[in-house]
């Protein structure tokens, strides 16, 4: 059905976060990020947003990935039916899988790292979107694409993917969100939107909006002069 990974990256302070699904809008389904919390992704057969937004508040707030996601499902009488993994500001991850999940599903949970999947071909799958994202030394946009590709190649979702997303939150950087939302090949299609948010006019208006190290910045004077 879908499978997720989060990561961060403790040197640049780095969220990121990349899933795939055989249904649609897996972006705005499952991830959930903010750079003074930390990433959640919420999904499995009847995936639940509460979850997702209840568990990025309790992370503001300070409580860690295992705890805010304990919060968020103790009085839920459906959680079986679902599944999701939450990575803190500190980079601590959690996980829960329901045990109504459909075959196969499990998650994996380390300092840093968290993956997870359901309906999808084996926990091979888990290891291969794992091993991608520990091994690779692209940067962490490209190695998010290179993870959900490695997840498919080796089975992924056992219906296809028809949907894809992308997260990553820097501090230096604006947000970067981006999503196909129904495509027969959608690994493909957001690897050309991540290639396009490279390229100006877009690439270059990104160095006027305000970001986490400096929340005041916009245009110069003599950029708006020029514009006219």
């Amino acid at each position: 059905m879908t499978f997720s990974v989060l990561t961060f990256d403790e040197k640049e302070g780095i969220f990121a976060a990349a899933a795939a699904t055989g249904s649609l809008c897996v972006g705005g389904w499952v991830l959930r990020g903010d750079i003074e919390s930390g990433l959640v992704a919420s999904q499995g057969t009847s995936p639940s947003s509460f979850w997702r937004d209840d568990c990025l508040r309790s992370m503001y707030t300070g409580q860690s990935a295992s705890e805010a996601i304990n919060l968020a499902i103790a009085n839920d009488s459906g959680r079986n039916h679902r599944q999701i993994i939450a990575l803190d500001k500190w980079g601590t991850t959690s996980g829960f899988t329901g045990n109504k999940s459909v075959s196969h599903a499990s998650h994996i949970t380390e300092q840093n790292l968290a993956v997870a999947g359901n309906m999808i071909a084996g926990s091979h799958v888990l290891e291969a979107v794992k091993k991608q994202v520990s091994s690779d030394r692209a940067p962490i946009e490209q190695r998010m694409l290179n993870a959900l590709q490695a997840g498919k190649d080796a089975g992924g979702d056992n219906r296809g993917l028809l949907s894809a997303a992308l997260l990553v939150l820097s501090p230096n950087h604006p947000p970067l969100d981006l999503r196909i939302d129904y495509s027969s090949d959608p690994l493909s299609d957001l690897q050309l939107l991540l290639d396009q948010s490279k390229q100006s006019p877009y690439y270059d208006w990104l160095s006027e909006v305000p970001i986490e190290t400096d929340r005041k910045r916009a245009p110069q004077e003599e950029t708006l002069l020029t514009n006219k």
